[in-house]
């Protein structure tokens, strides 16, 4: 707007106004809150340093006193396991000792038995031999009985009652010898005369080719005998 014959005069702009004074004033306000902010940042680290530094020595100081703790548990343990070892190994000692103490006593009585039992086993066994020697004559004579049998069985021209005969005896003395009880033969001998029927060939001249289950019985018998002769020398011994 322009009075009427009067030119106007433009304002200057506030920044380039240059007030000394205004800007001493703000350079000094301006230091002020710096020195603040560096004073504060200041305390500021040196607080989180010494907190640091405490959580460090507070660290240093509980890892030292769980080392020694440990240190005091491993050498208790220590003790303990060498306590242990050598306790073991003094068992062990005592345990061989008496290892060897009972393996002497044990020969020691073996040896005071063995004298006797070896008196008893040989009058036992000297016994069994007079049994066992009547008792193969009886299986001897049974065996030609037998075969004799047979061989009238397989003949078509021996007569019928001369086997009957054979067998008769054979029942009748099975049942009276002792030996013969003693092996039971008397049902062995039953069982033959009722089921051995096998025959050799017709041009058969050997008479121990005939039958089967006879020879059977008469292996069952001397393994009877054998059997018998050790378990009386056993019972024998045992009864001492």
């Amino acid at each position: 707007m322009q009075l009427a014959g009067l030119p106007l005069r433009r304002r200057p702009p506030l920044h380039r106004i240059h007030d000394p004074l205004l800007g001493w004033i703000w350079s000094r306000e301006s230091r002020k809150e710096i020195e603040k902010e560096r004073e504060a940042y200041r305390q500021r680290t040196a607080a989180f340093q010494r907190g640091l530094e405490a959580k460090y020595h507070a660290t240093i100081s509980e890892g030292r006193r769980a080392v020694a703790q440990l240190s005091l548990e491993l050498e208790k343990e220590q003790n303990r396991t060498t306590s242990y070892r050598e306790a073991l190994i003094s068992q062990g000692r005592k345990m061989v000792e008496e290892k060897k103490f009972l393996e002497q006593e044990r020969a020691r009585v073996l040896q005071e038995k063995r004298q006797p039992l070896r008196s008893a086993y040989l009058s036992c066994l000297g016994k069994e031999e007079d049994w066992q020697r009547r008792a193969r004559l009886l299986l001897r004579e049974f065996e030609d009985a037998l075969t004799e049998r047979q061989s009238i069985y397989c003949s078509l021209v021996l007569p019928r009652h001369k086997r009957l005969e054979i067998e008769k005896s054979l029942l009748v003395r099975a049942s009276t010898d002792p030996v013969a009880a003693d092996l039971e033969m008397a049902a062995g001998l039953t069982d033959i005369f009722k089921h051995d029927t096998y025959c050799g060939d017709v041009w058969n001249t050997n008479k121990r080719h005939n039958g089967r289950l006879m020879w059977l019985y008469l292996r069952y018998w001397e393994l009877m005998v054998e059997l018998k002769k050790f378990k009386s020398v056993e019972r024998a011994i045992l009864e001492k």
